[in-house]
């Protein structure tokens, strides 16, 4: 059976196509987080997160409370372990509900707009729960993470 140069020359784009497709894929998505996200309000305004890079990945810890909130809030880690998946998506690592003390997986994505979209979820995200975060002020009070007692 005899080939035509045209249809070689089809199937030879068509391979080529594929592979650019793939290449952007995989080369598209540095493997770490390489900035901070920012700080952030969370939903319900009770506390600000600063979403940081921590070895190559994401965690975020409060850096605001509400008046009233316990004092030892502060300084808490509630996000960790999120790696990159997308320009400006963060997913597979976890969020802990500070009301609660139950961790969850957690997916971030920083919206045009610059807030954050997070989304909570348990295994799949068909059970999730979704929150958008405001961008905290700049001028924003900063507490101060309680001291540690040495031997504690």
């Amino acid at each position: 059976m005899r080939t035509s140069s045209k249809a070689v020359g089809v199937i030879a784009l068509a391979a080529m196509s594929s592979f650019l497709m793939y290449a952007q894929t995989v080369y598209a998505v540095p493997e770490s987080a390489s900035a901070s996200l920012g700080v952030f309000l969370d939903h319900r305004g009770d506390g600000a997160i600063e979403i940081l890079p921590c070895n190559g990945k994401l965690c975020g810890n409060v850096v605001w409370i509400r008046d009233g909130a316990p004092p030892e809030a502060c300084g808490l880690e509630v996000i960790g372990n999120v790696a990159r998946v997308g320009k400006d998506t963060w997913d597979g690592g976890w969020i802990l509900d500070p009301e609660f003390g139950d961790k969850f997986d957690v997916e971030l994505t920083k919206l045009p707009t610059g807030e954050l979209q997070v989304v909570g979820y348990w295994g799949t995200k068909a059970l999730s729960e979704t929150y958008v975060w405001k961008r905290a002020p700049a001028d924003l009070q900063r507490c101060s993470a309680p001291q540690k007692i040495a031997g504690n």
